[in-house]
């Protein structure tokens, strides 16, 4: 156990350096950098362009350097708890995604919560009751949550709500609340705007594990040893609980590793459909307007965090199912 655990967590630190190459490398593949957008926008708006602050701004941000020195300059911050700043903003880049963090995990970790528990619960139901009313209903529920893309779903409830109840579900917060500082008042308007994004990011995701679920549980359910356990007067809730759904829920636990990313990303496309102040949108910006730092940043963050997501989930696997067997040595 522990010499698979060390073996992968060096593969986890060698990937995470690959990555942050990786994530260098996207950033510089755009022809042009930030200071030829931002020559551009002037040119295009008429304002004259000051050669001694174009120069100065290469200067600032390094853009003078090699793309190799770039690279370690990034990474030498990064170590030291600099994530750089950004170009656009013209703010420190940890300042603008803390900003955001919070409000993004908490979205996310709610529309999780909501996911993985409704899933597994209906997918449990589905396949103890296959091919009743309600399996067929899930069923149905299930191919048109895949089939409908969340940000189309955003765009049908806004609509939706507009047209009939004259609300805008856009946001996190109410108007009063959106610049106000914490107080009570704002969570509490924070969590009755919650419903809304949580079902329309959640939707997807849910209707997946739901199929994931119920075929897995439907095949353990056949399996001999639940044969010969019904057999045994063991009672079908305990049989139900202690074998097939541990087994079945592995092929769910293995998700993990597109979870955590998802926790800070949370749909970037639907969050901007529905003005969620969130990374997912900033990271758009980033990469439109080739903010290398903050771009770099949030590229490799995620990218991380999709590691660090399947090094948990291996754990997990390890943990709940015995019969996966590692090597013993190194």
């Amino acid at each position: 156990m522990w010499s698979y655990f060390l073996r992968r967590l060096g593969y986890t630190v060698i990937l995470l350096w690959l990555i942050s190459v990786t994530s260098f490398i996207i950033i510089q593949l755009p022809p042009g950098d930030y200071i030829t957008s931002y020559i551009r926008q002037l040119e295009a708006s008429g304002q004259p362009v000051d050669q001694s602050e174009i120069e100065a701004l290469i200067r600032q941000y390094g853009l003078d350097l090699s793309p190799v020195q770039q690279y370690f300059k990034w990474m030498g911050g990064m170590i030291r708890g600099d994530f750089g700043r950004s170009l656009q903003w013209s703010r420190p880049v940890s300042d603008l995604i803390g900003e955001r963090m919070m409000l993004t995990v908490v979205m996310n970790l709610a529309t999780l919560l909501f996911t993985y528990l409704t899933a597994i619960a209906i997918g449990i139901y589905s396949a103890t009751h296959q091919y009743s009313i309600g399996d067929y209903c899930f069923t149905v529920f299930g191919f048109i949550g895949l089939a409908v893309p969340n940000f189309l779903l955003a765009l049908i409830l806004m609509v939706f709500f507009y047209s009939v109840f004259g609300v805008s579900i856009g946001g996190l917060f109410s108007p009063e609340y959106a610049l106000a500082p914490w107080s009570w008042g704002k969570v509490v308007d924070l969590f009755k705007h919650l419903p809304i994004p949580i079902i329309i990011i959640g939707t997807s995701g849910t209707a997946g594990i739901i199929r994931v679920m119920r075929g897995a549980l439907l095949d353990e359910l056949r399996k001999q040893y639940v044969v010969t356990a019904r057999t045994k007067g063991i009672s079908e809730r305990k049989l139900l609980f202690k074998y097939p759904v541990r087994v079945a829920v592995n092929p769910v636990v293995s998700t993990v590793g597109w979870v955590l990313p998802g926790l800070v990303s949370g749909g970037a496309i639907t969050a901007i459909v529905l003005s969620l102040p969130t990374v997912g949108p900033l990271l758009f910006r980033a990469l439109l307007s080739e903010d290398m730092y903050l771009a770099g940043t949030l590229i490799l963050l995620l990218s991380g965090l999709t590691i660090i997501g399947t090094f948990i989930s291996d754990m997990l696997l390890v943990i709940l199912d015995p019969r996966i067997r590692m090597e013993k040595s190194i």
